[in-house]
């Protein structure tokens, strides 16, 4: 049974477990149905099946879309997104605890990509070790391609101490 809002809206009042369809949460998140088929084979969201066998989700699965969808323009990794999401509720929507807690750790992660994107810009002009030796700053901080001891690629990159330190 459905309750409407008296002068507010003649919207019905939503419960976080309501039931949405396919196309609602669609029209709701922007993506895909083949992208909700997708995050439900790898765990990142559930649904329920009607008589039709029609899935149906509850609306508290519209969080988890939107932090999918944050969580991939940020560049964090759908796996590190399941990894999370395995400690919140699945059936039921996640309290604010649940999602300070999961933010807390989002926040680490995204300092530590912000600390490199910085680190990034600063060495672009300059050695960032990846054995070209083009560079004049690589007479200097990679002489004789010394850096290759410590690895492949931009190994001046992958450590933000290098920024300002020779090999």
């Amino acid at each position: 049974m459905r309750f409407y809002a008296a002068a507010v809206s003649s919207e019905p009042f939503s419960h976080p477990n309501d039931l949405l369809t396919v196309r609602e949460v669609v029209a709701r998140t922007g993506v895909v149905p083949s992208a909700l088929r997708f995050y439900e084979a790898r765990g990142l969201i559930t649904a329920e099946r009607n008589h039709g066998n029609q899935r149906l989700y509850r609306r508290h699965m519209l969080r988890r879309i939107s932090l999918v969808l944050a969580a991939r323009r940020l560049g964090i990794p759908l796996a590190d997104v399941a990894e999370i999401f395995t400690t919140l509720p699945a059936d039921g929507p996640p309290s604010h605890r649940d999602w300070v807690r999961v933010s807390r750790g989002w926040k680490r992660q995204l300092a530590e990509r912000r600390r490199y994107i910085v680190n990034l810009e600063r060495q672009l002009t300059a050695c960032i070790g990846c054995g070209c030796l083009s560079m004049k700053l690589c007479d200097l901080l990679n002489p004789d391609d010394r850096l290759r001891t410590r690895g492949q690629g931009p190994v001046r990159l992958h450590d933000p101490s290098d920024s300002k330190d020779g090999p």
